[in-house]
């Protein structure tokens, strides 16, 4: 493991602001920028990097869930309803990863990052166009919240709950498998198929995300695999950025900013995916 020097905490620190920035404000936990630059800069071995990640998803969670709860941006019924199959699938990716070798880990996720490049720049593009406000329903998910953007209430209604709880079981796999904290999957499912809109998908990806990131996290750290020291750098750093996403995510338009990082993510699946062959 790379050794804790002043240069190392500083960067680390400083990183950890950025991810925790980028995954409060999107919904998207920060793992998939963080475990490319884990391993690609700082060189610590994938599980450990994957490891890490999840610790710093559980930090993410924890700091802006109940503040959108607060608010009533986060659909509760609705992130609880998927969390059950999204820690479910968390577990089992923990334990399918540590059967699986590093290397084919590595490939794994940088295969994985591009269709999620792909599905953010199509979710940033889509949302630049202005949608209507839809009426509520007689769903039992359906809710409503105040944008300081738009200046007023959004009124949604919630729809195909069965496949989206089914595809939740394969973004907490991917969690526990690569440390990304499912938001990447859960955003798209929730905002596309569900037809949340974007910021409330936002705000209960976070939920939903500490929940199965802490299952995953628990069998890494039986197995030793969570460098305490680093680690604890990140979170703090996370902490902090955490809180700046919650301003972003209320007052910022934040689909340009995810097209932009749509190709910073497509760019780190190309080295990750050179690194693994």
């Amino acid at each position: 493991m790379t050794e804790l020097t002043v240069f190392n905490f500083s960067v680390l620190l400083f990183f950890g602001i950025f991810i925790g920035l980028l995954g409060s404000a999107l919904g998207v936990g920060g793992g998939i920028f963080l475990v490319p630059f884990l391993v690609l800069a700082l060189k610590i071995p994938i599980h450990q990097a994957v490891a890490a990640s999840l610790v710093a998803i559980v930090a993410t969670s924890s700091a802006v869930a109940s503040v959108n709860v607060e608010r009533g941006l986060a659909n509760i019924r609705l992130g609880i309803t998927l969390e059950v199959t999204t820690a479910l699938g968390s577990i089992a990716g923990a334990l399918i990863a540590s059967h699986i070798p590093g290397a084919t880990v590595q490939l794994l996720f940088a295969l994985m990052l591009f269709p999620v490049s792909v599905l953010m720049f199509l979710k940033g593009r889509s949302a630049l166009k202005k949608i209507p406000a839809q009426a509520a329903g007689a769903s039992s998910f359906d809710s409503v919240f105040f944008d300081p953007a738009a200046g007023s209430h959004t009124h949604y209604r919630v729809r195909n709950m069965k496949p989206a709880s089914l595809i939740s079981f394969f973004a907490g796999s991917l969690s526990g498998l690569l440390g990304i904290g499912g938001g990447v999957v859960q955003v798209p499912v929730m905002n596309l198929l569900c037809g949340v809109p974007m910021k409330a998908a936002a705000a209960t990806s976070n939920f939903i995300i500490g929940v199965s990131a802490a299952a995953s996290a628990y069998i890494y750290f039986r197995q030793g695999l969570i460098p305490l020291a680093l680690t604890s750098v990140i979170v703090v750093g996370v902490l902090l950025g955490s809180f700046l996403g919650i301003y972003a995510l209320y007052k910022a338009r934040s689909e340009k900013l995810q097209m932009v990082f749509s190709a910073f993510t497509l760019l780190v699946a190309v080295k990750m995916l050179m690194k693994a062959v």
